[in-house]
């Protein structure tokens, strides 16, 4: 049984672990949407599962007042290249899916799916060692927040309002509309034997917010996810069981927490927490 226990640690910590997506959305209907980085899964409202976008690889996904989903695709030109491309997609709330940035070389720059509802987008400027958000506005005017450096910035969400919270390494940190950065919570990082895979940049994933504000974030490396209160309070929501990790989190407007999980074998699959505790596997 210990050997056995071993090879399956051996097996985990050697399964390829090029990191996986953090995107899941809701519509206005209640519809999920999420990434498995090689297509984009529909669960509708009554749990049926599909394909609404086939053939794209994308970590992030964005899904706009008006229903319409927003997301990448990245490809790999071999070895003897060694370059990338990539475009940028919309699948519209009719189900029309069109390419609003064309294939384009490189990685994705100066875009992002992390948007609030007065038409900003938000990115990370890491070109030195005082990181800051920069913010988009609709006029195509840069700005970069911030009242003091951030030290690695990581995933990141927005509020409608236009408050970013985001991961900073192993903290939650919040750029506020003013551009005031706030630390809520630091070390919030744990590594489990079992996950050994994980590497440091990725020890928290995706995360996202409640109509409190609240922030709740997948702890990839722990097989967690943590919600951290506007006062800074830290506590354990979920637990995945051994096989699955957590890479993203969805709190739904009903109170109902939508976990997205990869296995080592880069398996993908979305878990379901309801107000009452239920749990539902899609």
């Amino acid at each position: 049984m210990k050997l056995h226990f071993l090879i399956s640690l051996l097996l985990i910590s050697g399964a390829a672990s090029a990191h996986p997506g953090v995107g899941i959305v809701m519509d206005s209907k209640g519809n999920v949407f999420y990434t498995d980085l090689k297509q984009v899964w529909k669960i509708d409202t009554q749990g049926r599962k599909s394909v609404a976008v086939r053939n794209v690889h994308t970590h992030e996904l964005y899904m706009d007042e008006s229903d319409n989903l927003y997301g990448e695709h990245l490809w790999y030109n071999g070895e003897r290249l060694d370059t990338w491309g990539h475009y940028v997609w919309k699948y519209s709330a009719d189900g029309r899916f069109e390419k609003i940035i064309p294939d384009t070389e490189g990685f994705l720059s100066n875009y992002s799916f992390v948007r609030d509802h007065h038409g900003n987008m938000y990115w990370a400027h890491r070109e030195d060692s005082c990181q800051k958000i920069v913010k988009h506005d609709r006029n195509r005017i840069t700005t970069k927040l911030g009242n003091e450096c951030l030290e690695n910035i990581r995933w990141m969400t927005s509020t409608a309002e236009g408050n970013v919270y985001l991961v900073d390494l192993y903290g939650i940190k919040k750029v506020d509309r003013l551009g005031r950065v706030y630390t809520l919570a630091t070390q919030l990082q744990e590594r489990k034997l079992t996950r050994a895979f994980v590497n440091d940049p990725h020890q928290l994933m995706g995360l996202s917010t409640d109509k409190d504000e609240n922030v709740y974030v997948a702890v990839y490396g722990a097989g967690k996810v943590k919600k951290v209160t506007p006062k800074g309070k830290v506590s354990t929501v979920a637990e995945t069981n051994l096989s699955w990790s957590p890479t993203g989190v969805l709190s739904a407007p009903n109170g109902d927490l939508w976990i997205l999980e990869c296995s080592p074998a880069n398996a993908v699959r979305v878990e379901r927490i309801t107000r009452d505790g239920r749990r539902i596997i899609y």
